[in-house]
């Protein structure tokens, strides 16, 4: 028996979850054949070499994620999990995600700049004026300031998920400085490399131009509109998580990597100190939260910010990607209100529906959350990361009974939401195709177009009958096929 038919019989019940390679009758979906038909005729050797392989090029690469998690003294820096089956799309269904993510960052760019403007939104009794002015993302800094081009959020991740039916629905909104970029364009390097006559088979959806879309999209917001702008992307230095990726896009679009000791705020504008002297700085993609960003503006004690920034930015001299205070829409009791935010500001019924989620302000809401937290997934609405979660039907008693007291005393800090039965896909675990619970980051640039980077990335819980896929908490990832037919 192959090594795919061990794993289906041995590890797959079709019944209980959607998969992504296989019917309910353990059949191989179409649009996955070519995979299926390679990696299940794989003797287990050549399996390990492909996977010493990619495991080299990831360290010598240096493709790395720190985690700060597990109680342990200092930071672990390790290569982030990657599996080498790839997740498969097929043309038509990635063609509705597109337009789904299109459609519900349109509507999430419109609410940022009516938070910061005329509130309409609120006027019109769609959402509680509580929801923003309490929010911890709302920067009233930003009323009033006008945003080059009106683009609040040049990068975002939507994070998708399938249910047992296999519809797709948006599980959370990523809007500040949404991380994964480069697993994603490293990820289809080793995959096209390292299995190039699969990747060529399968007629894949390049995403060689989508860099270009990021660097064209920072380029479009140049206040000055200069041909070649100045762009630095301001990174919080090498002891972030995320260095890797930041390092990795600076190079890739071929602008300076910065840290704010190396800018200075002069004349209201920004300049990078260089060899050279002083030159004025156009466009900053920061990595950084809003917090750090100006100690005059923000946290007074920042170290890794610009003081004099936001004077900057205030008088139209320099562009931030993203806008300061977008962080408003990605809070996760805001999110409960895209669904109406794409009805009110385009007029449209929204194409990718929202996870059914409870507000624990409302009383009703929070007395049903409190009755069946062992069957909700309950999370902290400033958060990120997988962090600050509850997730009910694996928790235990003595955690279910932390969260119950943590929303009795602040309910407007939590929302709960339906445990969804994420879809699964395999991956390949001592030579054996076994499944693990996913989900899809679809990125997003807003230059003068929005663009949807082919694929997004699929992050996968590690760990058995996990739902976590996070990064931060151990998940790993899979290179994203999306096919041209």
């Amino acid at each position: 028996m192959s090594t795919a038919k061990q794993s289906q019989s041995n590890y797959y019940d079709s019944q209980a979850f959607y998969d992504e390679m296989f019917d309910k009758d353990l059949s191989v979906r179409p649009h996955y054949d070519n995979v299926h038909r390679l990696f299940g005729r794989m003797k287990q050797a050549e399996l390990t070499v492909r996977q010493n392989a990619i495991n080299q090029r990831m360290l010598e690469e240096g493709i790395t994620f720190t985690l700060y998690s597990g109680g342990q003294s200092e930071p672990l820096e390790r290569t982030i999990p990657f599996d080498y089956i790839p997740r498969v799309i097929p043309k038509h269904e990635w063609e509705a995600v597109d337009r789904g993510v299109k459609q519900r960052i349109r509507a999430l760019n419109a609410f940022c700049h009516d938070v910061y403007h005329g509130q309409r939104i609120v006027a019109d009794g769609i959402i509680p004026r509580r929801m923003i002015v309490s929010n911890t993302y709302f920067r009233p800094e930003m009323a009033g300031l006008h945003v080059p081009g009106g683009v609040y959020i040049t990068a975002s991740g939507i994070d998708l998920i399938r249910d047992e039916k296999g519809r797709y629905f948006v599980l959370e909104d990523n809007l500040r400085s949404p991380s994964g970029f480069s697993y994603l364009f490293k990820g289809r390097t080793l995959m096209s490399e390292l299995f190039h006559d699969l990747y060529l088979s399968c007629s894949v959806q390049s995403i060689d131009r989508s860099l270009n879309c990021f660097l064209s999209s920072l380029r479009a917001l140049s206040p000055n509109g200069k041909r070649d702008p100045l762009i630095v992307l301001l990174t919080p230095g090498a002891y972030n998580s995320a260095y890797y990726e930041h390092t990795f896009l600076a190079q890739q679009m071929g602008i300076h990597l910065v840290e704010g000791r190396d800018l200075v705020y002069k004349d209201h504008k920004i300049y990078l100190r260089d060899l050279r002297g002083l030159r004025q700085v156009d466009v900053i993609y920061r990595r950084i939260d809003d917090d750090f960003l100006d100690p005059l503006a923000f946290q007074p004690d920042s170290l890794l910010g610009v003081p004099g920034l936001m004077n900057a930015y205030r008088a139209g001299n320099v562009a931030i990607a993203n806008a300061p205070g977008t962080g408003v829409a990605d809070d996760k009791a805001v999110y409960a209100y895209v669904p109406d935010m794409i009805r009110y500001y385009l007029g449209e019924e929204p194409i990718l529906h929202n996870v059914p989620t409870y507000i624990l302000s409302r009383k009703e809401e929070r007395d049903y959350v409190l009755d069946h937290l062992d069957q909700l997934v309950v999370k902290e609405t400033s958060l990120s990361g997988g962090y600050g979660m509850l997730i009910g039907p694996s928790a235990t008693q003595k955690e279910i009974q932390q969260f119950a007291e943590a929303i009795k005393q602040e309910p407007n800090r939590y929302i709960a939401q339906t445990t969804m039965k994420l879809s699964r896909a395999p991956v390949m675990l001592d030579g054996q195709m076994t499944p693990r619970h996913i989900d899809l980051r679809a990125f997003a640039l807003m230059g003068d177009e929005p663009h949807v980077i082919p694929g997004g990335l699929t992050r996968v819980a590690m760990k058995e009958g996990s739902l976590v896929v996070n990064s931060s908490q151990g998940g790993g990832v899979k290179d994203t096929w999306v096919l041209n037919r």
